[in-house]
């Protein structure tokens, strides 16, 4: 069981949290590699056809130890958003994924998530390269990991395309992230015709980290300083570098077999088990 965090000051609403996710200032996986890793070497390409920007990746050390890191990349100005699809990554993105993974995998080496993307890239080439094939067979692989696996959801989790980088032995939210199917303004649109209920739809879809942890659907909440982790960068790093730390020592202790059966149950079991967990 996780510990408690302390209580937040300001209730925040579910919308509320939703424009504290997507503001632009707050710290990606750029920032969460630069902060709380050393000797970061990014791996590019898919081995097959191109790079995805959207897609970031490669081996790093972490309290002096080999990992494998991931995660969405957004950009941090407009240019590098139009280059990254604004965090929405290609069929070539999830197959870079998959290769850094199954390095991971070669080697031993644990492998840290960082999702941030309101989903997969729709686009019509994206479709004509395999984008469902491309994301299913990353939720099979990460399903099959012998390594240890843990997955952050440090802004937006949009449906399959967050999915296929969060299939985790551990599975983290920060408190103002959210997770979903799809985006507020898309669920308002297909169930109300009326994207400008989005504020309503975001109660309603049950996507705050408060809720998801009450669900079963992620294992803890990792606390943010007062207003986002966007006011104080630092201090969420300081946090975020504890529970990693912590909850990668506890997956130590599990053999490789019990890693990947841990992993498949967990998942096995989401929708039928809404056991009430404590909050990190």
């Amino acid at each position: 069981m996780l510990d408690n965090p302390p209580a937040t000051v300001d209730v925040l609403t579910a919308a509320q949290r939703v424009a504290i996710a997507r503001h632009p200032g707050r710290p990606g996986v750029v920032e969460i590699v630069n902060a709380l890793f050393t000797d970061f070497f990014e791996q590019c390409g898919d081995l097959s056809s191109t790079d995805d920007p959207s897609i970031m990746g490669g081996i790093a050390l972490f309290h002096g130890r080999p990992v494998t890191v991931l995660g969405n990349r957004k950009g941090s100005d407009i240019e590098e958003r139009v280059a990254c699809n604004f965090g929405m990554a290609s069929p070539e993105g999830y197959r870079k994924a998959q290769r850094i993974m199954r390095a991971a995998e070669k080697f031993g080496r644990p492998v840290l998530t960082f999702v941030d993307t309101s989903g997969a890239y729709p686009g019509m080439e994206a479709e004509m390269h395999g984008q469902g094939e491309a994301i299913a067979r990353s939720i099979e692989l990460m399903s099959s990991l012998t390594v240890p696996v843990i997955a952050v959801i440090c802004g937006e989790g949009g449906s399959g395309g967050a999915l296929a980088l969060a299939v985790g032995n551990r599975v983290l939210m920060l408190e103002n992230a959210v997770y979903s199917v799809l985006s507020p303004e898309g669920f308002a649109s297909i169930l109300w015709k009326d994207a400008s209920r989005s504020d309503e739809a975001c109660e309603v879809m049950k996507l705050t980290a408060d809720d998801l942890l009450e669900l079963g659907v992620i294992d803890g909440i990792i606390p943010e300083p007062a207003g986002g982790a966007h006011e104080n960068p630092e201090a969420l790093f300081q946090v975020l570098d504890t529970y990693l730390a912590r909850e990668l020592a506890a997956l130590d202790k599990m053999s490789p077999t019990a890693l990947a059966n841990d992993r498949y149950r967990k998942f096995r079991a989401m929708g039928s088990n809404a056991v009430k967990r404590g909050r990190v």
